[in-house]
């Protein structure tokens, strides 16, 4: 185990990088029991360089500051790939959509562009945006909600998933490494994911330029299991390789100037 000084700094790091980590993620990333990861996270709140909340920590006050910093980030990227996403959903589909500001964006462009639609999400703020559409049905899956982003996430979830067949998966994810691996940070939302890419027929990822060579712990799967990659940078030689070794087209939005 790390001298308790350099494990607090190695906290402060993660956390800060990702503005907020479970009891869990925290105890996997510093090979410790949850129960030192709790203390730490006591000793660190009680001297101010870290909010305590029940199940983790972050950097400042997760209902607000943090949320809105998400959404802010690269969001007229995210905006662009969501509008070339709902342009590659046909009228009366169905479809899964997972957790992420990007795909809060692409429920608003589907209610602009698309008609009875079937949509199940584990995305509280997904199933607002959509719900707003007389002509859509929108199933919200059973879970546990995560306070930091509405996401839904737990063994519930993927069984409720496991009861689906649909016409298409929209996702994201945290990180794609050069090799086409996908990486995010929390095991439970990633079963859940890897859930609907099983249950679905046609998966599409939408990932802007700052996913690629971003870090994470869990393996979500390859870039290589979906049909198209939506981003808003032409990808690197190494990456378009390996697109292109796999058989997936990848497709770059078009921003609209601010």
């Amino acid at each position: 185990m790390k001298p308790k000084i350099q494990r607090h700094e190695h906290i402060l790091a993660l956390v800060r990088e990702q503005h907020f980590m479970t009891v869990e993620q925290l105890a996997e990333a510093l090979d410790v029991t949850p129960q030192t990861i709790r203390r730490d996270i006591q000793e660190l709140s009680e001297t101010r360089q870290l909010k305590r909340y029940h199940g983790g920590a972050s950097v400042g006050d997760i209902s607000g500051g943090v949320a809105q910093g998400k959404r802010k980030h690269c969001q007229n990227e995210k905006n662009a790939i969501a509008r070339l996403i709902a342009a590659h959903i046909p009228d009366n589909s169905s479809l899964f959509i997972s957790i992420g500001t990007t795909m809060e964006a692409v429920a608003a462009e589907l209610v602009k562009q698309r008609k009875n639609l079937r949509i199940i999400t584990n995305n509280i703020y997904v199933a607002s945006i959509t719900s707003a559409r007389t002509d859509y049905t929108v199933i919200i899956t059973s879970g546990v909600v995560r306070p930091l982003d509405g996401g839904i996430t737990g063994v519930a979830t993927v069984d409720f998933i496991n009861q689906f067949k649909v016409d298409y998966a929209v996702m994201s994810t945290h990180g794609v490494e050069s090799d086409g691996s996908l990486l995010d940070y929390d095991y439970k939302e990633v079963s859940v994911m890897q859930a609907m890419m099983t249950n679905a027929r046609v998966r599409y990822l939408g990932v802007d330029h700052s996913k690629f060579n971003s870090n994470a712990l869990v393996r979500l799967g390859d870039i290589g299991s979906f049909d198209k990659v939506f981003t808003d940078r032409v990808p690197e030689a190494a990456m378009q390789k390996v697109l292109g070794d796999a058989g997936v087209e990848w497709l770059v939005a078009e921003l609209v100037p601010l």
